[in-house]
């Protein structure tokens, strides 16, 4: 999919980092399965013989980062000292890999290996187009988009000409939305009240700062304890008041009887969405959870290893919001195809963000969806955790509880140098004291 007179490019170079944020220390990102996490990135940069350099990476919460940023490193022949302009074909290439393939296949910490470096080869496309993500996928045709997709596995639930329906019923208006996205940006909801390590005191102030700054949404993590869950649930009632949206996330705490019972526990307080409430593989669960809990609606997705599964819970009706994750399935490509899977089953993407860089990513799919695919909003919104925005040259900016676009070109991905020297593990200054 070279584009038209687009001169040719090479990767001359690609470097790694294992880059982690002490979250821990002030239980930032705590919940039920992950009390102690360390927000980290397992890191890569590729540079071109033209002087650009594209930015990717992999989210993970510290312990094992080392590992995903190796397995990074294992990928460099696939694009080193070639013309990558093509994404589709390389992206097939790595996943349809047939040693790569038996490590997963499509799952675990090879394939979220391959997320990082699609994702860094759209950034830097996106930089070399001058324009942001959102907006360089959004004005590409139909027939370019769905050529960056693998439909096999897919084909039973949405084929490459259902795709290309969908993206030809959105043409019509695609530069007005542009103008509104631009004008009034993507609506947003907040996690940074909800985690479990906070007191009280420090969830009523959070909860009403989100108000304040006109958050339409947020969320609890809930799942250690049901009578702290009710505590909790009940103090940011109190702040938000009773009809506000308020969904809680389970990170996978629960057996789906004892998720039903749990849930059900906390139905007084109306919860928006449950998210999570049991293993990410487990669509039947999920499914029994769905009918054991109704009309109270269920959510997954960030821990979700693939658009096969995503496909499974669709077609199982075991989820009414998706969530995808920027970081998690293969990057940029694969995320296109859950995105037209969830717009083929009439189901709203919600993506998970939290986590260092995931909310700078995943706005600009978001917006995509929202040029190119659906033409709505309604009933979509982004997650946002107000962690760790600084460390990248390119920031998410929220406005009236809103994602504003973007607009420097590429994926927001970059880092800057020195947050990546000071937090590289276990060497950089910010380690040093506990090395």
């Amino acid at each position: 999919m070279t584009q038209t007179g687009a001169p040719a490019y090479r990767i001359v170079g690609m470097e790694t980092h294992d880059v982690r944020f002490p979250t821990s220390r002030e239980l930032d990102g705590s919940d039920a399965m992950n009390p102690d996490p360390d927000y980290s990135a397992a890191y890569v940069v590729l540079k071109t013989d033209d002087g650009h350099e594209g930015h990717g990476f992999a989210f993970t919460i510290g312990r094992g980062n080392d590992i995903q940023t190796a397995a990074i490193s294992a990928l460099e022949s696939y694009v080193l000292g070639k013309d990558v302009e093509d994404l589709g074909a390389l992206y097939r290439d790595m996943v349809n890999d047939s040693q790569l393939r038996w490590l997963g296949p499509e799952k675990g910490v090879m394939h979220m290996a391959i997320s990082a470096v699609v994702n860094a080869l759209w950034d830097l496309k996106a930089k070399r187009a001058g324009q942001p993500l959102w907006r360089l996928l959004s004005e590409m045709s139909p027939e370019e988009i769905v050529d960056l997709i693998d439909f096999r596995y897919l084909s039973d639930a949405l084929t490459k000409d259902e795709a290309l329906q969908i993206l030809k019923a959105a043409e019509g208006g695609k530069a007005g939305r542009i103008e509104q996205l631009i004008e009034s940006g993507y609506p947003a909801y907040t996690t940074s009240p909800g985690w479990l390590g906070y007191d009280d005191e420090k969830l009523r102030r959070l909860c009403k700062e989100a108000l304040d700054q006109g958050f339409g949404q947020i969320k609890l993590k809930v799942g250690a304890d049901l009578e702290d869950d009710r505590r909790r649930f009940r103090v940011a009632r109190e702040v938000c008041g009773a009809d506000f949206p308020i969904a809680i996330d389970a990170n996978q705490r629960w057996d789906v009887g004892s998720g039903i019972e749990w849930i059900n526990g906390l139905r007084e307080f109306n919860p928006h969405w449950v998210e999570e409430p049991t293993s990410p593989d487990d669509v039947l669960g999920h499914a029994a959870i769905a009918r054991g809990i109704a009309p109270i609606a269920v959510a997954t997705g960030e821990h979700v290893q693939n658009r096969i599964v995503f496909k499974q819970l669709l077609q199982a009706e075991a989820i009414s919001y998706v969530q995808i994750d920027s970081a998690r399935v293969g990057g940029v490509n694969e995320n296109l195809a859950i995105l037209l899977l969830a717009a083929k089953f009439g189901v709203p993407v919600c993506p998970h963000a939290g986590g260092v860089g995931l909310c700078e990513l995943v706005q600009h799919l978001s917006m995509f969806d929202f040029v190119a695919v659906t033409g709505t909003m309604e009933g979509r919104v982004i997650e946002y955790v107000d962690h760790l925005h600084e460390h990248f040259t390119d920031p998410v900016v929220i406005k009236n509880g809103r994602y504003v676009a973007p607009s420097a070109p590429g994926f927001s991905a970059e880092m800057h140098a020195e947050s990546i020297a000071a937090h590289t593990f276990p060497g950089g200054e910010v380690w040093k004291d506990e090395a």
